[in-house]
């Protein structure tokens, strides 16, 4: 298993840059040159430097400082995301998978509509219904997204049906409830694991788009997506204020598309078989 997992580019890859913007967002606090909120007025708008790693916003802040704090945001509105929408989507996709009939029926014709809604169109109405705020855009993401783990989610649990351990359970006495919870929805988080680190990345660049456009993150909160739409005001001279928190964006999403990808090709048996061939 070792020898695969370093054959593989994209899980490796993958794997070193979230382990890094994880471990770089969680130590920001302690590696960040200064707090994310120190006004320095002398100091306005420098260009990176020694000092200034990504240079200095208009009031004088270390815009790499504010990348750290603001990656933390991201991050957890990315995992908040994820986290709900696959908690309730796996549920919903087993529950209609193993129940199968009408039940299914209709609750697919429901995710398929929603699925058929342009997300990010419907995530700004219902943030601008809701009220602008990283919450209520987290929110809105997370129901819209819920879709897409029921779907995989469906799709196990209609193989699981008609295996022998679950149907010698059935025939046992178990009830709906234990056979979800102890025979189907077990055995289908591998496939919903991948589903969600490849949303991560989404996630996150969805939340970054909100907060841009100000239905997201609000100032004075430090968020890449704030970063990123302030700066704008500043690109054709200061065009590191939006670069930076930008390319920290684009960091942050490959690295997820990539650990999802490999971890896709590496839970895949025909691509474990096609490694081993090689």
């Amino acid at each position: 298993m070792p020898v695969l997992f370093t054959r593989n580019p994209s899980l490796v890859i993958g794997g070193l840059l979230v382990g890094l913007v994880l471990l770089v967002a969680v130590l920001a606090p302690w590696i960040a040159p200064f707090p994310p909120d120190t006004i320095a007025l002398d100091a306005r708008l420098l260009p990176p430097d020694a000092t200034h790693w990504a240079g200095t916003d208009e009031i004088g802040r270390d815009i790499f400082s504010r990348i750290l704090w603001g990656l933390r945001t991201s991050l957890l509105a990315g995992l908040s995301i994820v986290i709900v929408a696959s908690v309730a989507g796996t549920l919903i996709g087993s529950f209609s998978g193993f129940v199968g009939g009408v039940v299914d029926a209709v609750v697919m014709r429901l995710m398929e509509m929603v699925m058929a809604l342009p997300g990010l169109v419907v995530a700004m109405a219902l943030t601008a219904a809701l009220g602008a705020s990283l919450f209520n855009a987290v929110l809105a993401l997370a129901v819209l997204a819920i879709p897409y783990y029921a779907r995989v989610a469906r799709a196990e649990a209609l193989a699981l049906a008609t295996r022998p351990f679950v149907q010698a359970s059935r025939v046992m006495g178990a009830g709906l409830g234990r056979q979800l919870m102890v025979n189907i929805v077990p055995n289908l988080l591998g496939q919903v694991l991948v589903v969600m680190t490849l949303q991560i990345g989404g996630a996150i660049l969805a939340v970054a788009a909100l907060s841009f456009i100000g239905l997201g993150a609000q100032p004075p909160a430090v968020e890449l997506g704030v970063l990123v739409n302030t700066g704008k005001r500043f690109i054709l001279e200061q065009w590191w204020y939006s670069l930076c928190p930008g390319l920290a964006i684009m960091v942050t999403v490959l690295g997820f598309t990539l650990l999802g990808d490999g971890l896709r090709d590496q839970l895949d048996p025909r691509a474990n078989r096609r490694s081993l061939a090689g």
